[in-house]
């Protein structure tokens, strides 16, 4: 008996020791900062227009009730029941499906590197828009060729040879694009300056737990 008391005790020490949500809104708004992010309103509006506009809308409401909802729901469910991580928890329900953990880890660790620099982009740009002129409005910059246009709305549907500026900023200046694979190319030093700023921004985010991930959450909802 005093075993079993035992082992109670300690795992629930353990259970206090990895945190708790401040309440049931902190967790929903958790939840939900985790479905809406780049994604939603970023990449999936250029799917739909490239698969055809609202005719996409039909297979992908098919499938998120199908699989997308279902899969959340048993996830959620998994996690709140089990009190673990995402590789433990399969680990106590399924020993041998604790590969799935292990899958699901690597394809956040992914999604987190590409969504960060995605976010160092965007700082990136944030810095240099407060230059006057914009440097991507123009063509006269060092980084520019001599194909660059302006592109405005009076001349866009007559646009059919050259490279926008903003392009050119975004090839030349911003990424630096090499000839070919074979060109490693140099670091970008104010890229890579942005890309550890966003870590770090990212870490005092999440560094005391799920309660400051509960409110850094709400904010992004």
């Amino acid at each position: 008996m005093w075993n079993k008391k035992r082992v109670l005790k300690l795992g629930q020490d353990a259970v206090d020791e990895r945190g708790h949500w401040g309440s049931k809104v902190e967790f929903l708004l958790a939840v939900a900062g985790n479905i809406v992010g780049l994604g939603n309103v970023w990449r999936f509006p250029y799917l739909c227009y490239k698969n055809g506009g609202g005719a996409f809308l039909v297979p992908y409401l098919v499938f998120a009730f199908t699989c997308g909802v279902p899969l959340f729901l048993l996830e959620t469910f998994v996690g709140q029941h089990t009190q673990e991580g995402g590789i433990t928890c399969w680990k106590k329900l399924c020993p041998v499906a604790e590969g799935i953990g292990y899958g699901g880890l690597l394809t956040q660790i992914y999604g987190c590197m590409s969504y960060t620099i995605i976010l160092a982009w965007a700082l990136f740009y944030l810095a240099f828009s407060f230059i006057s002129p914009l440097p991507w409005s123009t063509c006269d910059n060092y980084w520019n060729t001599a194909d660059c246009v302006i592109v405005t709305t009076r001349n866009l549907t007559n646009h059919t040879k050259g490279n926008s500026a903003a392009m050119e900023f975004w090839e030349h200046r911003v990424l630096n694009i090499s000839g070919g694979i074979e060109e490693i190319g140099n670091i970008r030093w104010e890229v890579l300056l942005c890309l550890l700023t966003m870590w770090v921004i990212c870490y005092f985010c999440i560094w005391k737990g799920v309660k400051s991930t509960g409110k850094v959450k709400s904010i992004k909802v």
